[in-house]
């Protein structure tokens, strides 16, 4: 499968409209929390294959529980090559490996020469990695979206084997990644499809920096500001510094009330 323009139109619109269950937000910080704490090894296993760090991480949260002693190909242990697909990796050296080794092995073979780390870019090759199998079930991939609004249940329970009322007790690699972009720990800078809705209107209903009150109408225009790609705000109705910020990105001017108005 190709990254079609209707492919990348569908990664976007999902990510837009991507909503973290919210019993599930303290699991979902935890799990960045970890992987921030180890982005120094994540940098260093993708930056020499062009390869950003969260991609790396994201993908040994999902394929080996953020296991250093286990390959990033699918979680077999280094003490010998992997024995799941893909089998028999890394062709060379000699078992036990160490992280990085087998890291490197994993990225130059699943991600290397790949460039577009946009938005839909990035959904696309964490999906593709894992595959593309849920897409013949009528249901969005749990490799992703586990733990959002945008899965229920449906699982493959092991390889070849899939059960439509089996849930993925495994958080999807697309709400890490949009909790990374909420937190505003990883921005996107790349290719991305523009958004078609129009700026929020500073005329009509005065929306002030309340960072914390919540407001139906900070809910609105913080579902408006996330249709634009490269903005991802958590959607909780307080107007505080993220959301002056993006309101800003979009319009040219922050929030009224925020103190950092008076000083641009």
């Amino acid at each position: 499968m190709n990254l079609t323009q209707s492919l990348q139109a569908e990664y976007l619109q999902l990510w837009q409209t991507c909503t973290i269950r919210p019993k599930r937000l303290a699991t979902v910080d935890a799990l960045v929390d970890r992987l921030v704490a180890d982005k120094r090894r994540y940098t260093a296993a993708g930056s020499p294959h062009g390869v950003p760090w969260h991609v790396v991480g994201l993908i040994h949260l999902l394929e080996a529980s953020g296991n250093f002693a286990t390959h990033l190909h699918n979680g077999d242990p280094l003490t010998q090559r992997t024995v799941h697909v893909p089998a028999g990796r890394p062709p060379g050296g000699t078992p036990p490996f160490t992280w990085e080794e087998s890291a490197s092995d994993a990225v130059k073979l699943k991600l290397r020469g790949w460039t577009d780390w946009s938005i839909p870019g990035t959904l696309y090759q964490l999906e593709r990695y894992n595959g593309f199998g849920y897409r013949s079930r009528g249901i969005h991939t749990p490799y992703l979206w586990s733990f959002s609004g945008h899965y229920s249940k449906g699982k493959y329970v092991r390889d070849g084997k899939y059960s439509p009322t089996a849930v993925s007790a495994q958080c999807g690699a697309a709400v890490l990644l949009r909790r990374l972009a909420e937190r505003g720990i990883v921005t996107f800078t790349g290719r991305s499809l523009s958004a078609t809705t129009d700026p929020p209107s500073r005329r009509g209903p005065v929306l002030r920096y309340a960072p914390r009150k919540e407001t139906a109408e900070g809910r609105r225009l913080q579902e408006l500001l996330n249709t634009f790609p490269g903005i991802a705000l958590r959607v909780d109705g307080k107007l505080g510094e993220r959301s002056s910020d993006a309101f800003r990105q979009v319009t040219g001017h922050y929030l009224r009330g925020d103190p950092r108005a008076k000083k641009t």
